[in-house]
């Protein structure tokens, strides 16, 4: 479940490049330019000067744009001094939001005269523009842009023109969604500012690596990124930078037990701002604070705050802070009581992140108003809430994301690296071994007129050891496919090892299997109230639990945080309502032992088994796994440590079948979805059917 803090490191994102970004935009304009400027005849400080204009871009950049356009009349024409200048200016341009100047400035550098710098000016071209994009919200134009850069002269600019540019796209990738995309241009930006030798472009890099790190899903590694990113920042210090840094530490803690790293990396971030005369960043640090007093539940304080950043961001045109803001003042009017008018304030907040094509912030912005709205006693509104989130988080977890998502997050853990490159090195031991022997057995040939009796036998001890060495290769090989294929955490099957596993289940018309999805209830409240060492032995402790529940031929994969998905090939009778009801059981039926305490856990579970009566519905399996999804938040919807199954749909198709899955709570009312409940342990025995309680408190009918 996406997390308050992951919404604002959106924003910080979108705020720290939107509302005019340093450390990340700004924080690579040095180029080769400004180490020829610094051996100009009489100009020996320009190369600092552009860096200070740099690091200081967010502040005031309109005033910066306007110092840096006096200066560069007097460089030579022409001359790499007068790109790097032209360059910077068209990123001042581009965060002051001055169109008609940052379109003048990019036709310029898509005009500059073939040579060695050209490739230099058309990269710069690309990123001027795409930064302009991104100011005015428009994600997707802006990745188009950057994409559309041809590879040969992207590998021919300099190193500070490619830092800039993979530092963009990873920003753009990030906050569309594209997470794998956006980790990996991250390394290419990190690699980049550690050969240019500046602590604070790392320091940026870094920044943003942890917040894209984070929102992978892997907040331990996001915690030691961005302590890395403090040091770097540290070694050379100035308040942009710092702010990013401090800003992004206190989203990256923001879910720690101790909350004292989160307040006072926030507090660190609004006095570096306010240093730096950056109002838009200060906006943006508001926004966040009030975030703070919204989670330690100071409801009136986060809205004395969000009131504060609120026009704060409109008069800076600083478009992530004040959905932030709107967001978080609905947030805390729901907390006081407001639900009504709170809800509308948030939805205003959401629109604002889905005008921008950020729907990764608008995701985890649903599926906090979700929250809040449970604890208020409006379920109803909870669940609609939490319908949104799962659609929009479908729209950014494409099928390419749903497969290349755990292998990018596993990328980001040293030990499996560690293993992999071991493995690699085994794997190319034993093919040398394999040309050794193949080496050796041509002497025995070239031999074989003299001695045939005794190269027969030398042969035959080599061609021994070649099967050895290829049996060993495939052993090795066979390894490395398990390694690849398995949740380091839990031991169960990743989805890259689902996405193999599933086609021996599914035919030309469909799945025929027993689907189960599982989602560990308030599992950040666990994470909150014991710390992540204990949100990891949870995790651990369930993956058994599972594993006791199902037999050897079932499929269990963790399919991404605290959710767990379970493919069994049997779906005769009752074998799926007892199955889950099973599950509820052995999960919620005693605590988990960690550290001399005991957790208390539950789950909800959605199931289905296909094909689904009475017309015999086949679906895929992405189509199967979007119906137990919807069924999973119903549960939820009614209380947790529950499991809402689907025992018949009035769908002849896939098509039919989505419409009512969108609508499924609506068709439930209808009778043309009837759905069995189940429930955990400690909670009551759950009514039939014809008297389960609608999310409004009313009784369903008796055909439901």
């Amino acid at each position: 479940m996406a997390s308050r803090s992951t919404l604002c490191a959106a924003l910080a994102a979108l705020a720290l490049a939107a509302a005019c970004s340093d450390g990340g935009e700004a924080g690579g304009r040095a180029t080769r330019a400004t180490a020829a400027a610094a051996s100009a005849p009489g100009d020996a400080s320009l190369a600092q000067d552009f860096e200070r204009l740099e690091r200081a871009a967010r502040a005031k950049p309109a005033l910066y744009e306007q110092q840096l356009r006096a200066r560069a009349a007097r460089l030579p024409a022409g001359s790499a001094a007068q790109l790097d200048a032209l360059a910077l200016r068209g990123l001042l341009a581009a965060y002051a939001r001055d169109r008609p100047l940052c379109d003048q400035i990019a036709e310029q550098l898509r005009q500059w005269p073939a040579g060695a710098l050209r490739a230099d000016a058309v990269v710069a071209a690309a990123n001027v523009s795409a930064e302009y994009l991104v100011t005015q919200g428009d994600l997707r134009e802006a990745r188009r842009l950057l994409t559309a850069v041809d590879p040969q002269q992207l590998g021919a600019a300099g190193l500070a023109f490619r830092w800039r540019h993979h530092y963009q796209l990873a920003a753009v990738t990030s906050d569309i969604g594209d997470l794998d995309a956006a980790l990996t241009e991250s390394h290419s930006a990190l690699r980049l500012a550690e050969q240019l030798g500046r602590p604070w472009r790392v320091a940026v890099t870094l920044s943003d690596l942890a917040f894209t790190t984070l929102r992978a899903d892997t907040p331990a590694r996001a915690r030691q990124i961005v302590a890395q990113a403090l040091a770097e920042a540290l070694k050379d210090p100035d308040p942009m930078t710092l702010n990013q840094v401090h800003t992004m530490r206190g989203i990256v803690h923001a879910d720690d037990a101790d909350q004292s790293i989160t307040l006072q990396a926030t507090l660190d971030a609004l006095e570096e701002a306010t240093r730096a005369g950056a109002d838009a960043v200060r906006a943006t640090g508001l926004a966040n604070f009030a975030d703070y007093y919204l989670q330690h539940a100071q409801p009136a304080r986060a809205l004395e705050l969000a009131g504060q950043a609120l026009p704060l961001a409109r008069a800076t045109g600083n478009i992530g802070a004040e959905s932030i803001a709107r967001s978080n003042i609905g947030l805390a009017k729901i907390a006081m009581g407001r639900v009504a008018e709170g809800r509308a304030d948030v939805q205003a907040g959401i629109a604002l992140l889905e005008r921008q094509g950020a729907l990764a912030y608008a995701s985890g912005s649903w599926n906090e108003l979700a929250g809040y709205l449970e604890k208020a006693g409006d379920l109803a509104g909870a669940f609609g809430a939490y319908r949104e989130h799962r659609r929009v988080g479908e729209q950014v977890l494409r099928d390419e994301t749903r497969k290349l998502l755990l292998e990018a997050q596993e990328r980001q853990d040293a030990e499996q690296r560690a293993r992999d490159i071991e493995l690699l090195n085994r794997d190319n031991a034993l093919k040398s071994e394999q040309v050794h022997q193949h080496n050796l057995a041509l002497m025995l040939w070239a031999a074989l007129g003299g001695c045939v009796a005794a190269s027969l036998g030398l042969l035959y001890q080599a061609f021994r050891r070649v099967r050895r060495t290829n049996e060993a290769l495939a052993h090795s090989n066979a390894s490395l496919k398990r390694q690849s294929e398995t949740d380091p955490l839990t031991g169960l099957a990743n989805r890259r090892h689902f996405q193999a596993a599933i086609k021996s289940l599914s035919g030309p018309e469909g799945l025929t299997a027993s689907v189960f999805l599982v989602d560990v209830d308030h599992f950040k409240r666990i994470n909150d109230s014991f710390g992540h060492s204990a949100g990891d032995a949870v995790l651990v402790e369930i993956a058994r639990r599972l594993r006791e529940a199902v037999r050897d031929d079932d499929l269990i994969v963790r399919w991404g945080g605290e959710e767990f998905l379970i493919v069994a090939r049997t779906r005769e009778g009752l074998f799926a309502p007892q199955l889950a009801q099973r599950l509820l059981d052995l999960i919620g039926g005693r605590p988990v032992a960690h550290a001399g305490r005991d957790i208390p856990v539950t789950a909800s579970v959605g199931f289905v088994s296909l094909p689904v009566p009475p017309h015999g519905l086949r679906l895929s399996w992405e189509r199967a796994i979007d119906l137990v999804d919807t069924v999973l938040y119903l549960a939820k919807g009614h209380g947790r440590n529950k499991a809402y199954g689907v025992e018949r749909i009035d769908a002849a198709d896939a098509i039919a079948a989505a419409q009512l899955t969108a609508r499924l709570e609506a068709a439930w009312s209808e009778g043309r979805v009837g759905l069995l409940a189940l429930s955990g342990p400690g909670v009551a025995t759950a009514p039939s059917a014809s008297a389960v309680p609608s999310l409004d408190g009313g009784p369903r009918p008796a055909n439901a």
